[in-house]
């Protein structure tokens, strides 16, 4: 008799019950789609994202956000209005691009990114976060599955970032609908960190614009799943000013 195969007993007030003790050993079935996804929005990747604001921290200094329903109204814009229409868009589109190794579209959507990014700052950050998450899957070695070697034949001029997250969601097997609810989560708590410590607020109130964001996420996710090339817009002209402000902003925390 082995543990994984020890019958152990439970006494349920009628008798006598047997039962089998689970262990290590035995075999265990798992979700590695949904796991990939929650470590690839895991506030652990070390891919940067803790050090963007993309704007907030200049409206927090020029007065538009001030307090909780302020910065929850400001992040829910720029959900519905920036992130939809824009970045995940773009990865709802990669994805599968990416599972078909269909590299001229990688490459167009990638290029449009890049385009389209209305300041020095917003350009940076998404150059960055691409380079870093690169780094992140050579540092895995054969733990990646494949993203690296994806990458690499691509030979993206970087890679921007929801292209590059596009792709270790495409070598997840996630679905498209997870990936995408699970990158609009992933920003979704990193800039509810960034209005805590830019406002500033408390955890609680960062809790309630998180639970506020994750209602508003859905809704969010089916509008950039319907959204082709001649849909998707980055156009936020009062962020775009905001940001350009920033970048000589005489004291920030964040990097946009």
């Amino acid at each position: 008799m082995t543990l994984a195969t020890m019958d152990t007993t439970m006494d349920t007030g009628a008798g006598i019950t047997p039962t089998h003790m689970i262990t290590a050993e035995a075999p265990c079935a798992a979700a590695p789609g949904l796991l990939h996804t929650l470590w690839l929005t895991s506030p652990t990747l070390p891919v940067g994202g803790f050090s963007y604001s993309e704007g907030l921290e200049a409206g927090v200094d020029a007065g538009l956000v001030h307090d909780e329903h302020s910065a929850g109204r400001w992040l829910t814009d720029q959900l519905h209005l920036g992130l939809a229409r824009s970045d995940l868009a773009v990865v709802a589109q990669a994805i599968p691009a990416w599972r078909a190794n269909d590299l001229a579209r990688i490459a167009e959507l990638n290029h449009w990114m890049l385009a389209t990014r209305e300041t020095q700052e917003f350009r940076l950050q998404t150059e960055q976060m691409g380079r870093s998450l690169m780094e992140w899957a050579r540092s895995l070695g054969p733990l990646g599955g494949g993203v690296l070697e994806q990458l690499m034949a691509s030979r993206l001029q970087p890679p921007t970032y929801p292209v590059a997250m596009a792709c270790a969601a495409a070598a997840s097997g996630a679905s498209l609908s997870n990936s995408l609810h699970s990158f609009a989560f992933g920003w979704a708590e990193n800039m509810v960190q960034a209005a805590i410590k830019s406002v500033p607020l408390g955890q609680s109130a960062g809790q309630r614009m998180l639970a506020r964001l994750v209602g508003e996420i859905p809704c969010a996710v089916e509008h950039a799943m319907t959204l082709g090339d001649d849909d998707r817009q980055a156009f936020m002209p009062m962020l775009a000013i905001l940001s350009a402000r920033h970048e000589t902003q005489y004291s920030r925390l964040f990097r946009s």
